[in-house]
């Protein structure tokens, strides 16, 4: 289930089957008891297929393509997504038959939400295209196309600050942001608590931190108090920001990830 507060994802098992409860109100009649397993998956441990088979029109369905079972189980187990490895046969129909159909569900056009769609298409070009340092690269364009003077660490130990921003021409005028980003799994909290300490040795007014596998419980609860001072992006937060900047955002790193507006008619009021 996609979590609209979090961009996050929700991966549980169903404990009963359905019944119909009328007392209740009319939205929250229709009842299926399922143990949440995990709430905190991030979209980026998703590879894209399997992303556009989540985001099927159909609240109720039985995925098929690409190994789909078998990665939500590692996915719950592991929180990391092994991708399709083999061509699995066409699932049987809920009547018991076989199904006629091999991409009811599955395909891409059956979404949802063609916004969600496009965005996962470009956080996983991102992933995939800006791992490691390069990360950093672009979260330096991003800043630098915001307005500020970025100094970028070379790969390597960095003592905890990738990225130096700061305002004016010489990037000392305030706000001054020390930035450390992670581009692998989820972060902890003992990387919190070191972005916090450079901010303090370092003087710095505001921390970004860009983890774009997330964030555990523990780091979250641990930065909740320290809002006015510290920002998470996570791999939505990026996507966010590129398509806020993209116009700005230097054509070197344009041409590794060559974006393009498109128009639709939307369906409010419809």
């Amino acid at each position: 289930m996609p979590m609209k507060t979090t961009k996050q994802l929700a991966l549980g098992r169903v404990t009963s089957g359905y019944r119909y409860e009328a007392e209740h109100p009319a939205a929250l009649r229709h009842i299926v008891d399922v143990e949440w397993k995990r709430t905190d998956l991030p979209r980026s441990a998703v590879k894209q297929d399997l992303l556009y088979t989540l985001g099927s029109v159909l609240t109720i369905f039985a995925p098929s393509k690409n190994n789909a079972v078998e990665r939500l189980e590692h996915l719950l187990q592991n929180g990391t997504d092994p991708g399709a490895v083999t061509a699995m046969p066409k699932a049987a129909g809920f009547n018991g038959g076989e199904s006629d159909d091999d991409s009811a569900v599955d395909s891409p056009e059956f979404s949802a939400d063609f916004e969600q769609a496009a965005t996962d298409q470009i956080l996983t070009r991102i992933g995939e295209d800006f791992a490691g340092h390069d990360l950093a690269t672009l979260v330096t364009a991003i800043l630098e196309a915001e307005g500020y003077k970025c100094v970028q660490a070379p790969p390597g130990p960095d003592g905890g600050i990738d990225i130096t921003a700061g305002r004016g021409p010489l990037g000392l005028d305030s706000p001054t942001v020390l930035v450390q980003v992670k581009s692998g799994s989820q972060v902890g909290s003992p990387v919190v608590s070191q972005l916090q300490g450079v901010m303090a040795t370092h003087g710095a007014d505001q921390g970004l931190l860009v983890a774009w596998g997330g964030l555990t419980k523990q780091a979250r609860d641990s930065i909740r108090h320290q809002s006015l001072r510290v920002r998470i992006w996570e791999a939505g937060d990026v996507v966010e920001a590129v398509l806020r900047n993209y116009d700005r955002i230097s054509a070197d790193v344009q041409a590794l990830l060559p974006l393009k507006r498109v128009w639709m008619l939307s369906d409010v009021g419809a």
